[in-house]
């Protein structure tokens, strides 16, 4: 499964990045926390955060994960986004709440197993 293919299913918003949308998904993690996404998220990870700075696209770019989505609606800062188009990773949106989000990341990426 690619990254454009949970945009689709999920229904999220592109705010940038997407030169990265063919990025393979491999799994999911959800934090708000920089340091814990730097010491537990996986490669391949789509992350949900509501965290808008640029920091996040940084430690995404850090960890490879394959996209960031942020919650309730959130923008990303516009460094963000241009940190995001520069290291193609896509920034994303949903205007769920960030347990919803990840129940359906998780539905989704398990569905087929």
């Amino acid at each position: 499964m690619t990254v454009n293919d949970v945009v689709q299913q999920l229904g999220l918003s592109i705010y940038g990045g997407e030169k990265g949308l063919g990025r393979s998904v491999t799994g999911g993690y959800v934090s708000d926390l920089l340091s814990d996404v730097m010491g537990n998220a996986s490669e391949g990870d789509v992350w949900i955060t509501l965290q808008t700075h640029k920091n996040v696209v940084a430690v995404a770019s850090l960890k490879e994960v394959a996209a960031v989505v942020l919650v309730k609606g959130l923008k990303p800062d516009a460094d963000t986004l241009a940190q995001g188009n520069e290291e193609e990773i896509p920034v994303l949106g949903s205007e769920l709440e960030t347990f919803d989000l990840a129940g359906r990341l998780y539905v989704l990426l398990n569905d087929d197993k």
